[in-house]
């Protein structure tokens, strides 16, 4: 690949691999320094319930299940192995469920709501962006542009709660929560199941977008106006190509490396999804998931999830980071 050097290509995937090495140890002590997970749990249905029967019992044979027992350093190996393995054990708060199933389930659920909702941000506020930096826009879109930034102060649950109150309890256009209407049987191929997919997951996806895509269109803008002096617009303009042509082939294209780097990093980070919306929503994905381990101290199934976060972040780092000499030719990792 033109631009890249087998010796960088050796040096990023050894930082790939020391960076996941140092998020998973710290990931197996910060839990160990709030305490017995065990201890806690039982701690937390006694006062639910009032009493636990045979508590110590509970509480010594959990400790052997999980191996807390074991000498620090021997819990160490075992969960490095389980997390080269994707073995994440069971859930302590749902046992004995496992924490893959957990997160296999809620997985897609974040998949395609959150990508569908970055995607669609990206390209709006990118867009606008463009336009609200280009001299040819014409003026009712520069006075109109700039309303559709105005939500972007807004957090994404501030909005949601908004959405909910407007389109669910006043007009009672969408449903209030869940990913899908009771009843269903889940099934991609079934016109019911999918239509109610998209009916539950239009105002999430709807609260992402419309408070996130300013982000883009200011940054983009911000681009727009670093590029607009440079010498191969000038060349471009004297040339006498079409505006549309220096629009999108010099300008966007020079100014969208630093927008595909933060595309990038945020589609690497949606397993964890926006914590907040999901659970505002009470939408099956994995940020309503961490949300509910992170209530419960389900430390197994906080682990599980926060280290597919990471590595998905960290991969698509890797990505991108090797990807660059493709989008942008001056990129070169070649010595000099």
């Amino acid at each position: 690949m033109r631009g890249l050097t087998w010796g960088y290509v050796a040096r990023r995937l050894g930082m790939y691999v020391f960076t996941l090495w140092l998020s998973a140890t710290i990931m197996f002590f910060i839990p160990r320094l709030s305490g017995d997970p065990v201890e806690g749990m039982v701690a937390r249905i006694t006062m639910q319930s009032g009493h636990v029967a045979g508590g110590e019992e509970l509480i010594a044979a959990w400790r052997e299940r999980f191996g807390l027992d074991d000498p620090l350093f021997v819990q160490y190996l075992t969960y490095l192995r389980n997390m080269l393995t994707f073995d994440f054990g069971y859930s302590l708060a749902n046992f004995p469920t496992e924490v893959n199933s957990l997160i296999g389930r809620a997985v897609p659920w974040t998949l395609g709501l959150l990508t569908v909702a970055t995607v669609l941000s990206f390209v709006l506020g990118t867009v606008i962006g463009a336009l609200l930096a280009w001299r040819r826009t014409p003026r009712l879109l520069r006075v109109l542009m700039p309303l559709s930034l105005t939500f972007t102060a807004i957090p994404f649950y501030i909005l949601g709660i908004l959405l909910i109150y407007l389109f669910v309890f006043t007009l009672r256009l969408f449903p209030v929560s869940g990913g899908y209407r009771s009843g269903l049987t889940p099934d991609a191929f079934d016109p019911a199941f999918v239509n109610s997919v998209i009916q539950h997951g239009t105002l999430p996806a709807l609260s992402i977008v419309v408070a996130s895509m300013g982000v883009w269109a200011l940054g983009m803008r911000g681009m727009m106006i670093t590029v607009e002096g440079e010498d191969y617009l000038t060349l471009a303009n004297a040339k006498g190509l079409r505006p549309g042509r220096i629009l999108f082939q010099y300008q966007i294209r020079n100014a969208m490396l630093p927008q595909v780097t933060a595309l990038v990093l945020g589609l690497g980070g949606l397993v964890g999804g926006t914590v907040l919306v999901e659970y505002l929503f009470g939408y099956p994905g994995t940020g309503a998931l961490l949300y509910q381990a992170i209530t419960n101290a389900d430390f197994t199934l906080i682990q599980g999830i926060v280290f597919i976060l990471i590595l998905t972040t960290v991969t698509a780092v890797l990505i991108i980071d090797l990807v660059y000499p493709l989008l942008d030719p001056r990129i070169t990792y070649e010595r000099r």
